[in-house]
């Protein structure tokens, strides 16, 4: 694969003891600093009352990166392209649904069956920007941030247009937590770009290696990168609080992963 090169513009995150990209970037620089407290997440104003009653965790937390990353370069929402991106999109929902149909009426809520859908947080972020921008929904399992940082990066060298990476995951509750053990949610977005700009935070040079990849220097960090398939992207976080030049590896499949170069 030849190497792709992108710049990243804006980052949001949010996760317990993450509470969005300012206060994560100066825990990430001093891991030992880091404290897990219950997930925060800001009131998603710009869509209508009655869309923001239908919203579970799941999209709340993929619009509030959103909106951080792509506020953080003042991007025009409107036309910005999207790569979204989850293991099982909203787990409360799948939930709520399957104890509905093993009930004696089997009746689903319209709403429910509304948020079901993998590409529930693209449609919400399209309905609170305006936008007719394409979006892609992507699910790969643990994979998936690998898998959607190379989607958004190939996009990017075949339009020259930016694209907002949006990566989120939240549990499931039992029984199904049982079997997929998400333990926290855990929500990124990167406004990639493909040309430097004024607002540019620093380049990622990108391509697939065998090399094994970097841990988190914690095992509170460590545990959640482990445990949730968005937080794969810890390592990348960790190296963007930072901004200091380096290269790094990141999960992507099993035996495959990605080395990112960061240029300050």
């Amino acid at each position: 694969m030849t190497a792709l090169q992108v710049f990243v513009d804006g980052i949001g995150l949010y996760a317990p003891g993450l509470d969005g990209w300012t206060h994560a970037r100066a825990v990430l620089a001093a891991p030992q600093t880091y404290r897990a407290t219950p997930l925060q997440l800001p009131s998603i104003d710009s869509l209508p009352a009655a869309e923001r009653r239908r919203l579970g965790v799941a999209v709340k937390l993929a619009m509030a990166v959103a909106y951080d990353a792509a506020q953080a370069s003042s991007a025009d929402l409107q036309h910005l392209g999207t790569v979204f991106a989850s293991s099982a999109g909203d787990c409360d929902n799948c939930h709520q649904i399957l104890e509905s149909l093993a009930s004696p009426d089997r009746a689903i809520s319209p709403t429910r069956f509304h948020n079901s859908v993998h590409n529930a947080a693209a449609g919400y972020w399209s309905i609170a920007t305006g936008s007719q921008r394409p979006s892609t929904s992507l699910s790969a399992q643990d994979a998936g941030f690998g898998a959607a940082l190379l989607e958004a990066a190939s996009q990017i060298h075949s339009n020259a247009q930016s694209c907002l990476l949006v990566v989120f995951d939240t549990p499931y509750p039992e029984p199904l937590h049982t079997l997929r053990s998400v333990t926290h949610a855990f929500g990124v977005a990167l406004l990639l770009t493909p040309v430097r700009s004024a607002s540019t935070l620093c380049g990622l040079t990108i391509s697939l290696t065998q090399t094994p990849i970097h841990p988190m220097p914690i095992p509170e960090l460590e545990a959640m990168r482990g445990n949730v398939p968005a937080a794969r992207a810890l390592p990348l976080l960790s190296a963007l609080a930072t901004t200091q030049p380096q290269t790094l590896v990141i999960e992507y499949l099993q035996g495959l992963n990605l080395s990112i170069t960061l240029q300050a």
